[in-house]
Formats: C-alpha cells, structure tokens, sequence
C-alpha cells in the first residue's frame, strides 16, 4: 500500500506514459472548453470504472467518502447507537436494542418507530436502511437524539444518547444439538477479530463435551485471507499446504502452510457451503477438501479466486486491484470464467437457477479442465467454486416469489412485533425453552400477516400462502422469539427447520461415511 506520485511501469514505460498523459490532456479541454459546465470529478470516476471494468469484475476503486464504510465490514467494532430496526410501509421500528449499548441504556424498546434522528426526518422520508444506519452511526461519545413513537404512550418521545464503540462480531454463538455432542458454529465473514472469536466459540463448546462439529460458511462472502488461513490451521494438521497465489509479480507469488498444532485437527468436521460463500471462505473449504480433513455439504460455492490488492491513492480513495489468483493445496482454481462484461458475470448465479443446478447436482456446470485429485484419491475439479461432496437442493419456498416479496417488504417482522407488542406478557411469563417447545404459529397468526402485507400493497395469494405456510410459521415464530427473548433464541428455532444443517448433521454423525471418503487408502 502506498500513495507514491504516478510512474510509468518499467517494463512498458511509453505506453503507459502516453496513456496517462492523453487521458491528462483531453480531461483538460474538457474541463475548460466544454459548451457545458461538467463534473470533472464524475467523469473521472466513470472513465475508471470503465477502465478496471475491462480488467475483471473485482478490481474497484472506492471514493475517500465510501472508505470507512466499506472497511467497517471487516472490523470487529464500530461506532453507533446500537439499534436492529425493521422498514415497514417507509417506517423504522425497532426490532431489538445491542445489550449493553447506548440505545438500550437511553431506554430505547422494541416497537419503538424512529421518527427523527437529530435533524432529520426518518418516518416518510423515502430513506433506505443505509441511510437510516449511518444516521445512527457516528464517532464514540458524539451525541444522537432520537424522537419515537411508542405504541403506549400517546406523544412522541424524545431520546438522548451519546453514541459508544459497539461489537462487530463475524462468528455467531456457538451450540450444542440434537445428542449434546454435535457443536454448530457460523461464520458470516472472515473479519479483523474471526480467529480469535472461533476459537472462543470452540472453547466453549469443547467444555460442553463437543464430539462433532459443523462449520457453517454458507453466505460468507470472504475477508481477510490471513484470518481463513489461520482458521484451516487449527483443522489441518502437520505442515501441509493450505493456498497459494500466483501474480504476474513475484511478490504476489506466496504459500501458505500449516504450522501450529490446532486444536480441531483429528476430530470429525463437516462445512456447509452454498453459491453465496467467496473468496476466503472457498480458500479454507478447498483446502479441507484437498486435504480430506471435512466433508463438504451443500452447493457449489461462488468461484472467487482473484486477489485484491489495497493501494491507498493521494487523494483518499483506494484502488482494490486484482493482483493475483487463488489455488487450493492441489492445485485448484478457484475463480469462475469471466470476461469484460460484468453484466453476465453478475447473472452467473442467476444462471444456475435456471439451469437447474441449485436443485439438483446432476445440473451442476463447472468449466471443462483437468481433474485433481485429494491426499486420499478422490477426484475433484477446478474451474469454478468448490463443488461440495454431498448435495442439499435450496429451499425453493424460502427462495419464492411470495416469500420473498414479503420479507423485502418487511411483513414478517412488522407482524411479529405487532403480535409480540401484544403479547408481551404472556410471553415474559414463558422460558424460552417453554417457547421453543410449545408456541404455534396458527392460521390466524397467517391471516393477520396476510392483512399486514395487503396495507404494504401486497395482493392475497392463496395458493402461495399454503405452499409457505410451515416457513412462515417458522420464521414469525422466530421473529417473535427475537423480540422477546434475543437473537440467538430465533437462530436456535431457525436451525430446527433447516434441510442443510440437518443434511450436515446426519452426515457429520454417520462414521461410516467418514470412514469411506475421508479414511487412508
């Protein structure tokens, strides 16, 4: 990383001098002789998004402005109020305040509908939840006041806090199923604090009496390499090879190996995968499938296997430039073809829906190449993502039109707040436990959500309600348990009516099965 001022590369030094020099010149003219008065600053902003765009899909530049926005993905705390908010019909309503943090300290409850934050106006502003979550953000100690309807009182309520540094956790609580010994961990990116939150996850399953874990990558969209790297380490045992890039550079040339004693090295491991994780997260499942230390569940994975490059510019923004590529310990690309039209590269997930591949492995298409083959002989192929070693179908409900439309529109979680803002009592008289076991979403419950989504300008569908009715049950029931019990309670319910993770269980206890793919030969 560096801002050095422009030099032309050494080994086609006047090529790209006069490349520099003519884009220099014509962006002058323009900027002073134009019939029109112009944005010069848009328009270099567009002739290089044009320009990376002919290089591949992920080189981007990122604006000074968008810098801390986009790097806060990746970092183990921010700055804010600490508010989980659902948009219903263009209104902010609060789902759950962070314990501990600013919001929950000022009194902040759930129900609670964002009016005004400082000057501006959230309620019918036509504002997107970005925009509503910067406005909640801002720097450590600096002063926010919220205006809010509460259900239960008849004025609007004004709300002082002073904003406080918040955690930004990649990894989600860790839990024991079904038989007690069979641990579950989720890790949503690979972010500045992933490795240390793993291991803190691991921990404490193992002194829960952890046997078999399952290690969740599904939707993770990659990170910081080191910390997936690190992460396989604590999987793989001895020094064998974990990735390694290749550049046009040599300094972009490196390998990567194992090098610690982990602490999940011999135990039975099973990682669930699907087309939306990337990039570091196809990294760390390449290798344990290289490696046969895991058995992979799911689907075929995204194919991102292009390194960035941050380089900081002079003037704040930074240039994220694809240096290198990705390969697993045999050999693997993981990147998926690719050319200078970033319109058809976007639809490539699409296209797999349509072909069939999300629903039956038999429809999988990776690019033609070699095969290769892992430490014990199972053959595996390139070309594209990972492709897992047993196949679970998506959800076509949870995927339908009809689903879909009403969690975009934010039914499901507007009607679970009205039902738990009325039933807030009975509901703190019940353990959770009691709650998981005994609460049922009923047909009533389904009406009154589908009178919700018509006041959202969602026509009844009969036909669709029925096909959805046990997802819908499933998920008001788990909103519910999120406004009254946290969140955590609603993944617990979430991951009872979840085909891929109970694919992943069944696998991950079935010893013959791990014996058969993963034993010496």
């Amino acid at each position: 990383m560096g801002t050095n001022p422009f030099r032309p590369h050494t080994e086609n030094p006047d090529a790209t001098a006069r490349g520099y020099l003519r884009y220099k010149e014509i962006l002058t003219y323009i900027d002073r002789d134009y019939v029109d008065s112009v944005d010069a600053d848009g328009l270099t902003n567009y002739a290089v998004a044009q320009l990376l765009g002919k290089l591949d899909p992920h080189s981007v530049y990122i604006p000074a402005k968008d810098r801390d926005q986009v790097d806060a993905f990746l970092q183990s705390s921010f700055d804010g109020a600490g508010v989980d908010f659902n948009f219903f019909r263009d209104t902010a309503t609060v789902i759950a305040t962070l314990p501990g943090g600013p919001a929950e300290a000022a009194g902040l409850l759930p129900g609670d509908q964002l009016l005004r934050a400082g000057t501006q106006s959230i309620a019918g502003a036509h504002l997107s939840t970005a925009q509503v979550m910067q406005l909640l953000r801002g720097p450590r100690g600096s002063a926010l006041s919220l205006l809010v309807a509460r259900p239960t009182q008849p004025q609007p309520l004004a709300i002082r806090l002073n904003r406080g540094r918040l955690p930004n956790n990649s990894v989600e609580p860790g839990a024991l199923l079904d038989d007690s010994q069979t641990g579950y961990i989720k890790i949503n990116r690979f972010a500045a604090n992933t490795y240390e939150e793993f291991k803190a996850q691991l921990a404490d399953l193992q002194r829960q009496g952890l046997k078999r874990l399952v290690l969740d990558l599904r939707g993770n969209p990659g990170g910081y390499l080191d910390r997936a790297t690190r992460l396989a380490d604590e999987f793989i045992a001895g020094s064998r090879k974990i990735v390694y890039t290749a550049g046009k550079e040599e300094q972009y040339n490196s390998q990567t190996y194992a090098h610690v004693a982990g602490d999940w090295e011999q135990q039975p491991l099973v990682v669930l995968v699907d087309e939306n994780s990337a990039s570091a997260a196809e990294v760390l499942a390449g290798a344990l499938q290289d490696h046969d230390r895991a058995l992979l569940v799911g689907r075929r994975t995204f194919g991102k296997g292009l390194v960035q490059q941050p380089i900081a510019l002079q003037e704040g923004g930074e240039l994220r430039l694809t240096v290198a590529r990705y390969y697993t310990p045999v050999g693997r690309c993981i990147q998926k073809p690719y050319g200078p039209d970033r319109a058809s590269y976007n639809r490539e997930l699409t296209e797999r829906q349509q072909h069939g591949e999300l629903n039956s492995a038999d429809s999988v298409r990776v690019a033609p190449g070699p095969q290769f083959r892992t430490d014990h002989g199972r053959v595996v192929y390139g070309g594209g993502g990972i492709t897992p070693d047993v196949f679970v179908a998506r959800d076509t409900v949870l995927h339908s039109a009809y689903y879909t439309r009403l969690q975009n529109l934010g039914v499901l979680h507007a009607y679970a707040l009205t039902f738990y803002q009325r039933h807030k009592t009975e509901l703190a008289g019940l353990r959770f436990a009691q709650y998981q076991a005994v609460f049922r979403v009923t047909d009533t419950e389904l009406d009154g959500l589908v009178r919700q989504a018509a006041l959202a300008g969602m026509r009844p569908n009969p036909v669709a309600l029925r096909r959805c009715a046990p997802a819908l049950r499933n998920c008001l029931k788990a909103n519910i348990a999120r406004s009254a019990y946290g969140p955590e309670a609603a993944r617990a319910i979430l991951r009872e009516d979840d085909p891929e993770l109970q694919q992943a269980l069944h696998v991950v206890q079935d010893s013959t099965a791990q014996l058969a793919l993963l034993g010496d030969k």
